[in-house]
């Protein structure tokens, strides 16, 4: 969803970047079904026993290619929407065969929906890629409180029975705060902004799930594909030989490959091992000047016109520190568990993006 506060991470970007968590209303296409099929059917965790999987958020970039990867090993999805006419735009079982073991709820449904439910997804948030008013920093707080305390209590409230026994509940890189110089793995403490404020409620109200529920938060660093995410926007503006870093370049970039976050929270629903924070980043973060290099070398363009601060603060007002600051964070936790990064470098990663 989409999900956020990464600083130059899970954030939305707006006019250059957009949100790990950000949805584009677009349906899969034969093709990609197919392909990701092939994908799937050579991965090790295919061996998982089906599960039945309730998620919010799956209209969002992340959402979308977990419920694909989902569906594509026969476990059962439960899409929890707050709108279902979307959620069909993007899930269009009903009319294909794409989608057939796929059921979309609205809120009132919720809670026959995640009764019976082996585990819960969550994903959901607000982009945040506006200028802000306080308004709009309440809204992108209360979104992510308002749907984890509406998920945590509707599992808390289950029958013993049919209660999910996994929450794997998404987080951001924003709780960390920012540094040029430091770097920040699970054991590090949180910043002291208003962006580290929200991850810190949000993974508050994440814990008060039932202590016999595991639970495994996931905070997502910037999310790389090519239909979504920061390089959807990014693309473009290189394209038309305008790409290039945002302010100094020489903030971090905590990034990592779609297919391994989705591949990560998949793992997190199925191993009893994947328990507590988890940082969902590749293990070698770069400046950002050095991504853009990398993207600009892929996509055959210059990289050496940078967005100046004064153009982002223009747009962005407050909200443009998320990307004139960053933080460098190492995924600790998943390399202890020996999590299998298929993009360990974002060159190939954008390589492989690209291709």
């Amino acid at each position: 969803m989409d999900v956020l506060l990464c600083r130059a991470s899970t954030l939305t970007w707006s006019q250059s970047i957009s949100p790990c968590l950000h949805s584009s209303a677009k349906p899969f296409s034969r093709c990609e079904a197919k392909k990701f099929r092939v994908f799937c059917t050579s991965d090790h965790t295919q061996k998982a026993s089906q599960m039945t999987v309730s998620v919010t958020g799956a209209t969002g970039f992340i959402g979308r290619r977990l419920v694909q990867r989902l569906q594509a090993d026969n476990h059962q999805v439960r899409v929890l929407t707050r709108s279902r006419s979307k959620a069909e735009l993007i899930f269009p079982g009903k009319k294909t065969r794409f989608f057939p073991g796929v059921m979309i709820a609205e809120e009132p449904q919720w809670r026959d929906c995640i009764q019976g439910s082996t585990a819960v997804v969550n994903l959901a948030g607000t982009p945040i890629g506006t200028r802000w008013s306080s308004e709009i920093k309440k809204e992108i707080k209360e979104s992510r409180i308002r749907v984890t305390s509406k998920v945590v209590d509707l599992i808390n409230e289950s029958p013993e029975g049919v209660r999910p026994s996994v929450l794997v509940s998404a987080t951001a890189l924003g709780y960390y705060g920012t540094s040029e110089t430091e770097v920040f793995d699970e054991s590090s403490p949180s910043g002291n902004d208003y962006l580290a404020e929200v991850c810190r409620e949000w993974e508050g109200t994440a814990l008060k799930v039932n202590k016999d529920v595991r639970l495994a938060l996931i905070r997502i660093g910037i999310v790389l594909g090519k239909d979504g995410g920061a390089l959807a926007k990014m693309i473009p503006l290189f394209m038309m030989f305008a790409g290039g870093p945002l302010g100094s370049g020489q903030q971090w970039f905590s990034w990592i490959h779609l297919d391994d976050i989705v591949n990560l929270i998949y793992e997190a629903l199925s191993n009893p091992s994947y328990r507590g924070v988890i940082n969902g980043t590749a293990p070698n973060p770069v400046r950002l000047a050095e991504m853009c290099d990398h993207l600009g070398n892929v996509l055959g363009r210059p990289s050496w016109l940078p967005v100046p601060e004064f153009a982002l603060k223009a747009v962005l007002g407050e909200g443009a520190f998320v990307v004139l600051e960053g933080q460098r964070v190492v995924p600790a936790r998943a390399k202890e568990l020996g999590f299998p990064f298929k993009y360990r470098y974002v060159k190939d990663a954008l390589k492989a993006i690209m291709s």
